[in-house]
C-alpha cells in the first residue's frame, strides 16, 4: 500500500497551474520535522489536483500549518547536460490546519468558501 500522511509548514506560496487537459493543480512545498530526537527539517513537495487544489492555491500562504495525505510519487529525469535527477512528491489531498502565527484566517469565512468549492 502506497499511502502518505505528513504535517508540515509552507515554505513559499503555492503554485496554481493547469495541466494540458485544463486539470488545475497546485503545488506546495513543506517543512517537516523529521523523526527522531534531532530538530532535523525536510523538505517535501505535494500536489493536490482539481476543485481542492484551486482552494489551496487561493487560501494557503507560506507559513500555513497543512496535512497533506495521498499516495508517494516518484519521478526521475535527465537534464540538458544529461545529469541524472530524480524526486518524490505526495499527490492526494492538502488539508488547511492554521495560519501563520502572525495571521489568522477570519473565523468561519474559510469554511464557508471551502464547501463553495467542493
Amino acid at each position: 500500500m502506497n499511502t502518505v500522511q505528513l504535517t508540515g509548514r509552507l515554505t513559499a506560496e503555492p503554485e496554481l497551474r493547469a495541466l494540458p487537459d485544463g486539470t488545475p493543480a497546485c503545488k506546495i512545498r513543506l517543512a517537516v520535522r523529521e523523526m527522531g530526537r534531532g530538530r532535523e527539517i525536510g523538505y517535501v513537495d505535494a500536489t493536490e489536483y482539481g476543485a481542492g487544489g484551486i482552494a489551496a492555491a487561493h487560501h494557503l500562504s507560506k507559513g500555513w500549518l497543512v496535512a497533506v495525505s495521498g499516495r508517494l510519487k516518484y519521478r526521475q529525469w535527465e537534464t540538458a547536460k544529461a545529469d541524472k535527477r530524480h524526486d518524490y512528491e505526495i499527490v492526494g489531498h492538502i488539508e488547511f490546519l492554521a495560519a501563520p502565527r502572525n495571521q489568522d484566517a477570519p473565523a468561519g469565512e474559510l469554511d464557508q468558501e471551502l464547501a463553495a468549492v467542493a
